[in-house]
């Protein structure tokens, strides 16, 4: 069986624990807002372990409910200024656009990056950059399919604004969408974030944008596939 490195100076696992070892490093771990949707069907199945007809497609959504709240962990890069995606999916618009007014961020138009998550992404939201939160609402609003341009000003949505050290400002909108309707922000005005930690999450299929200072180049197309926390979006001026 293959193995991986391992410190020189640390005893080579092996038989159990080098197993045991291996699923926590492949397998991701849930995240504490998915346990109620893991655990709930899985209760359900258990107690009709009898009657297959009801356990079986509990199981199945208890798998399917783990698979969607999946927390897997992420390495940001370490270049300075690297603005990173902060959500797992496919980008569905670069664009600019006048942010909505909640971030503070001025009525000019300003270079937009939107991700759009399907049920099968992982559906945390990650800390785009390091920073200091200055804005953080949420709006009411409609439930439009998130991949709709109009969804970022009409659709229910959370959003926050962070300045880095250097001065500069990005808009993170969490956008609510057809099957989502739960927005989950743990981030407080005057918190210290960092890149790449887990801030947020949107319950079931949903969309992120990430504004960007003005004259900033976006290094990512319509159709790329981000991986949050990795995935640079830009980087600032």
């Amino acid at each position: 069986m293959a193995r991986r490195p391992h410190h020189p100076g640390a005893p080579a696992e092996t038989g159990l624990a080098h197993l045991s070892t291996l699923a926590k490093q492949t397998i991701p771990p849930l995240h504490p807002a998915g346990i109620p949707f893991v655990a709930a069907p899985a209760a359900v199945a258990v107690l009709a372990r009898r009657r297959k007809w009801i356990a079986r497609p509990a199981w199945a959504l208890s798998a399917a409910c783990a698979a969607f709240f999946r927390h897997p962990g992420r390495v940001p890069p370490t270049h300075p200024g690297t603005v990173v995606a902060a959500a797992d999916g496919e980008v569905a618009l670069v664009d600019t656009a006048v942010p909505p007014v909640e971030l503070g961020l001025g009525s000019v138009e300003l270079p937009r990056v939107s991700t759009f998550l399907s049920v099968f992404d992982v559906h945390v939201q990650r800390v785009p950059v390091s920073g200091t939160v200055t804005a953080l609402q949420h709006t009411p609003g409609a439930f439009l399919s998130a991949d709709l341009p109009e969804a970022s000003c009409a659709n229910e949505r959370t959003s926050m604004t962070i300045r880095t050290d250097s001065g500069a400002q990005i808009g993170v909108v969490q956008i609510a969408g057809l099957i989502a309707r739960r927005i989950v922000n743990d981030a407080n005005v005057g918190q210290q974030l960092t890149i790449g930690d887990t801030y947020g999450l949107i319950r079931f299929g949903s969309r992120v944008d990430v504004y960007l200072p003005a004259g900033t180049t976006p290094t990512v197309l319509v159709g790329q596939r981000t991986v949050g926390a990795e995935t640079p979006l830009a980087v600032l001026l």
